[in-house]
């Protein structure tokens, strides 16, 4: 059997904006930080921002302060990440992860991740 699977990404031009979404399930939403990591072609994955839906603190990383904005509806499990003024060097595959961290580094492994968002910001 062959399977052809196309991609399903969001291509948008740089200076525009996106919204990213996280629903979560099976597990209590107030008890972890929630959060995207992302990873360019042949680069290593870092970490974009995290939110903490207990206390509503958050990280970003110095390279989208400014510009993005994490946020969290607990009564819908759910968070989303606005970006705005995208660039093209923001272009990479956008994960979710459970739980996320106060900084970069993620190592292999590191807790549950979603399926990927394939973001690319054309000049």
């Amino acid at each position: 059997e062959v399977q052809l699977v196309e991609s399903l990404g969001v291509l948008v031009q740089a200076g525009g904006s996106l919204i990213l979404s996280c629903a979560g399930s099976g597990f209590t939403f107030d008890d972890y930080a929630i959060g995207w990591v992302r990873q360019a072609l042949g680069k290593e994955r870092e970490g974009v921002s995290c939110i903490s839906s207990s206390d509503g603190s958050k990280w970003y990383a110095d390279s989208v302060k400014g510009r993005f904005t994490i946020s969290s509806d607990n009564a819908k499990n759910t968070v989303y990440l606005q970006m705005n003024s995208l660039k093209p060097e923001d272009t990479a595959v956008y994960y979710c992860v459970r739980p996320c961290q106060w900084g970069s580094y993620y190592p292999p492994h590191f807790g549950s991740w979603g399926r990927g968002t394939q973001v690319t910001v054309s000049s």
